[in-house]
């Protein structure tokens, strides 16, 4: 296991909470685990399924189905861009070109500076907003070009 001694005590903490063999349990302790470590790595999600007698693939499985659970670190600002249809058709397109030229990060990646990252989802159920756009835990619907240039410049002062 390569799980740094800090998080090693941290996950048995969190699984010492939850019945051991007890599939119900994986969700939140999958929640809790990303919580504490910020995204969830193979040796994370190993422990995880020895401790509830699951195989690894089975753990992956269920948190790749659900799109709360990252396999990545995040930046400090974590962007994400729906490329629904709705809000395609709306231009979110451009906007994602523009994201990645302002703020120097690809779609699917971290800056260098980890203060950015940038991710393309396919729906956040929101189309009737489109195109809309969520930074960490803030949600901006009918974006525009100068909603985004705004979001772009505040995001820049607060990382500074």
């Amino acid at each position: 296991m390569k799980i740094h001694s800090f998080m090693k005590e941290i996950l048995e903490k969190i699984l010492a909470r939850h019945p051991m063999n007890k599939k119900d349990s994986l969700l939140p302790i999958l929640q809790e685990v990303q919580k504490a470590n910020g995204y969830l790595t193979e040796d994370l999600l190993s422990e995880v399924g020895r401790y509830l007698g699951m195989p690894v693939n089975k753990v992956y499985g269920v948190a790749a189905f659900y799109d709360q659970f990252r396999f990545t670190p995040q930046g400090l600002c974590h962007i994400r861009i729906c490329q629904g249809t709705a809000c395609h058709l709306f231009g979110s397109s451009s906007f994602l070109g523009e994201l990645e030229k302002q703020l120097k990060v690809k779609a699917g990646g971290i800056s260098r500076d980890k203060k950015f990252s940038l991710e393309i989802v396919n729906c956040m159920g929101a189309c009737e907003s489109a195109p809309v756009l969520r930074v960490n835990d803030t949600f901006y619907p009918h974006l525009t070009p100068e909603e985004l240039s705004r979001i772009i410049h505040n995001l820049k002062e607060k990382t500074e």
